[in-house]
């Protein structure tokens, strides 16, 4: 039966646990915390419930990284030509106003008779 893999832990390994633990909490905690150190959080849950739960946290923390970046997508030709067009037309509208704004200033020189024409 020793092959078994099952071993008991004694009260003295207990006691010699918690002593090196005190021992370790005097050489770092501070005047602020408890003199007492404070013992592990005790976990009743099977190992493969607390690995489980560590695989969504992670799960979801990689999805929160990519959840803004998945709202966008990318345009299609049908719609970039779209732009492409408004874009042109701006322009276009743009040089009129230019044009236009140009030709009232030369009227205005010519009606003053200053400057070139």
């Amino acid at each position: 039966m020793s092959g078994s893999g099952i071993s008991f832990v004694t009260e003295a390994q207990v006691e010699e646990t918690k002593k090196k633990r005190q021992e370790e909490w005097e050489k770092v905690r501070t005047a602020d915390q408890p003199e007492e150190c404070p013992e592990e959080e005790y976990d009743p849950r099977s190992l493969f419930d607390r690995l489980e739960e560590q695989k969504e946290k992670k799960q979801a923390e990689y999805e929160e990284q990519f959840k803004f970046k998945n709202q966008f997508r990318g345009l299609e030709e049908e719609e970039t030509n779209f732009l492409g067009e408004v874009d042109n037309i701006r322009a276009k509208i743009e040089r009129q106003k230019r044009q236009e704004e140009w030709e009232v200033i030369r009227e205005q020189r010519i009606s003053l008779g200053t400057g070139p024409y």
